[in-house]
């Protein structure tokens, strides 16, 4: 290995290119933050070593004459490399440099200015920095630009980086994806911190700023052999400042794969179109997690839920889908067809019981012929192109199952129910949810059983208090017999009754006692109903109840988070904290029994707006009105303009223990309809209200 290099030394007669193996740009603040503070507190004489860079020369007579690279390399003048190692930090580089151009540009005193007339120093302009890092104009007429570092054209980024960061202009649509906001975070990030240093130190601060970073930040090159498998490199290396994904690492490998086959046993045309499949599969899947740009969504949590659906599940917690998928279905073994020897080894005669003989006696197993050698299943590449596909179809409803309403393939209904699904929490059900979208066409049949999963979650978990993890081998194992056909939405609904029977009598009562329980408990404590989990989204779905076509929904529960925890505002009526103004509606009640009043279910009010929280202790009269400055403008609402719960409310002349108990029957009467419960009778639900 050379001695370390600057960047300017590096950077010249070379070609850099992320290939498709990798993943995108994955820095984020932590990382651009330590990679700013290396430039602003390194000292006049000293040299930051940065790390190795490894690289993988690709052989001139590889570069297409289609290729835009090919008008450089033909010359032999410049290399082209795919950066095996290193890619995040010459990424991070990129982004810096294209900020500082850009703050450049749009100094008032270079307003107008052509890129070869604004200089930084008496001797350099923007357009010479251009040419040493980002790229080279191809003559005459500068028909197109030929990037000096990008990624090759099968990366998802590939795009993105030179259209939207680099600022080519013709894109047409661009995708983005959670990788490519990382690319116009990181460029953002530097933009700002640049323009903020330049008004502390003028343009002598960007001028030492751009010979620290070109010049005083050393890289280790090293160039991998041919004879050395440049895959296995990468797996082995990862990435330095932040690990790969799983998602990461196994495309990775897949890609590996297709290189191990004969020509006989796949094609170079076959060859090149799978493994441009597995680029496009990757490309949809970065996309799908990260649509929703402000919440992007984990890429181990898609894969494990894949492969419960491809292959198969496991009870195991941790990364046992990752050491299935790399060390047993999708391995080189798999692809060399090596026969694997038996050798003998000797063995020792473990001593036993009788009865531990017998046993062994009873199993009943045959004696397996050591002679005859094992032969190695063979991965064929239809198999890899079948995973690949279902992949690919599957992360688009992976991310319904989060985001219904940004989907175009959703109806109105389903959207809904898969909302209800996510606000009352989907448990272990979301695998099974993608799924079903994956499996069925028909919205009615998908509707009708996210009813029932809805039903038994609410149900099982929210009343009746069962274990988390109560019925989830059932239902995860249904997730891949749903996926293969093996089982239907008739069967899948069945086993749903089955599994919660044991919140039912003989009688088809609901059998409360669980319930019961948790309310006791709650009630002694001081917190009744409102320390129960599912009181948010009970209220919230009896707001909804109230709707009728001539209402318009007042209550979205976006509207309605308060806090990083989720929480939403719930009013107690009669207040926590009692005033002289409520003495009179509970006179004669003793301390001990107002509290459960306070508490009891008909007390409890889901509020449509954060200002209604200013209401807390007033009398009932003034809570149902708005109130009103001296000018005229309003200081709150009031029950009688917030939401149809709060109205409902409203319509009553005075709020004591009466109105609470006829609220509450109501309130569970609302239950047993919603979600097809019956309570024995009306002392039991008096008995639910716990006053």
């Amino acid at each position: 290995m050379d001695e370390p290099k600057p960047l300017d030394s590096l950077f010249k007669e070379k070609l850099f290119r992320i290939p498709d193996y990798q993943r995108g740009y994955a820095w984020g603040r932590k990382q651009l933050d330590a990679f700013w503070e290396d430039i602003i507190n390194l000292p006049d004489d000293r040299s930051h070593y940065t790390g190795v860079l490894t690289l993988k020369e690709i052989p001139s007579a590889d570069v297409q004459q289609d290729d835009k690279e090919f008008w450089l390399v033909d010359d032999h003048s410049y290399k082209l490399y795919h950066i095996v190692d290193g890619q995040q930090r010459l990424t991070t580089f990129t982004l810096f440099l294209q900020a500082f151009i850009e703050l450049l540009r749009g100094l008032p005193e270079n307003e107008d200015q052509a890129d070869d007339a604004i200089y930084l120093t008496d001797t350099l302009s923007i357009a010479d920095v251009e040419r040493k890092f980002l790229f080279e104009m191809k003559p005459p007429g500068d028909a197109f630009r030929t990037y000096k570092f990008g990624y090759t054209v099968d990366n998802p980024s590939y795009e993105y980086m030179r259209y939207r960061i680099l600022g080519e202009t013709g894109s047409g649509t661009v995708f983005e994806t959670f990788y490519t906001l990382n690319l116009s975070n990181g460029k953002r990030y530097f933009k700002e911190q640049l323009r903020v240093w330049h008004e502390k130190e003028g343009i002598a601060g960007l001028q030492g700023m751009y010979r620290t970073l070109t010049k005083r930040f050393l890289f280790n090159e090293y160039i991998i052999k041919d004879e050395f498998d440049v895959f296995v490199a990468f797996e082995t290396m990862n990435n330095r400042g932040k690990t790969l994904s799983d998602l990461e690492l196994l495309k990775n490998r897949l890609i590996y794969l297709t290189t191990l086959y004969t020509d006989a046993e796949l094609e170079p045309a076959e060859r090149r179109d799978l493994r441009h499949e597995i680029n496009d599969a990757w490309k949809e899947v970065y996309f799908q997690l990260g649509r929703n740009k402000s919440r992007p969504l984990n890429d181990d949590d898609f894969l494990r839920a894949h492969w419960m659906m491809y292959f198969k599940f496991s009870r195991q917690t941790g990364r046992d889908y990752i050491k299935f998928l790399l060390e047993e279905q999708f391995t080189p073994q798999r692809v060399h067809h090596k026969i694997v020897p038996s050798v003998e080894l000797e063995e020792a005669d473990e001593q036993t019981s009788d009865a531990d003989l017998e046993a062994d006696d009873e199993n009943g197993l045959d004696e397996i012929d050591s002679s005859v050698p094992r032969r190695v299943a063979e991965l064929r590449p239809s198999e890899i192109r079948d995973y690949v596909k279902s992949l690919r179809a599957s992360s688009v409803h992976w991310f319904q199952t989060f985001n219904p309403e940004m989907s175009d393939d959703l109806t109105r209904k389903e959207v809904e129910w898969i909302q209800r699904l996510n606000r009352l929490g989907m448990a272990y059900f979301r695998p099974l949810l993608m799924a079903i979208l994956k499996k069925y066409d028909d919205p009615s049949q998908r509707i009708d059983i996210f009813k029932e999963i809805e039903r038994f979650v609410f149900v099982v978990f929210r009343l009746a208090q069962a274990r988390s993890n109560y019925g989830s081998s059932e239902f995860s194992n249904a997730v891949r017999s749903i996926n293969r056909g093996d089982m239907d939405l008739a069967d899948l609904k069945k086993r749903l009754w089955y599994w919660m029977s044991f919140t039912f009598t003989d009688g088809d009562y609901f059998a409360n006692d669980n319930f019961y329980l948790l309310l006791q408990k709650k009630f002694e404590n001081g917190q009744g109903y409102y320390g129960w989990s599912g009181l948010r989204y009970f209220l919230y779905e009896y707001e909804l109840g109230l709707l009728s076509k001539s209402r318009h929904k007042k209550v979205d529960w976006a509207d309605l988070l308060k806090t990083p925890k989720d929480k939403i505002s719930i009013e107690h009526i009669y207040p926590q904290s009692e005033t002289a103004a409520w003495k009179p509606a509970f006179k004669g009640i003793r301390k001990k029994e107002r509290e459960a009043y306070r508490n009891s279910l008909g007390n409890l009010l889901l509020l449509s707006s954060a200002i209604n929280s200013s209401l807390q202790n007033d009398a009932f009269a003034e809570k149902k009105q708005p109130k009103y400055n001296r000018d005229g403008s309003k200081l709150r609402n009031g029950y009688a303009d917030g939401s149809h719960s709060e109205i409902e409310v409203s319509r009553c002349e005075d709020w004591g223990p009466e109105e609470i108990r006829e609220r509450g029957i109501r309130l569970i009467k609302f239950m047993e309809r919603r979600w097809d419960i019956c309570f024995p009778d009306d002392q039991a639900r008096e008995e639910m209200l716990f006053i």
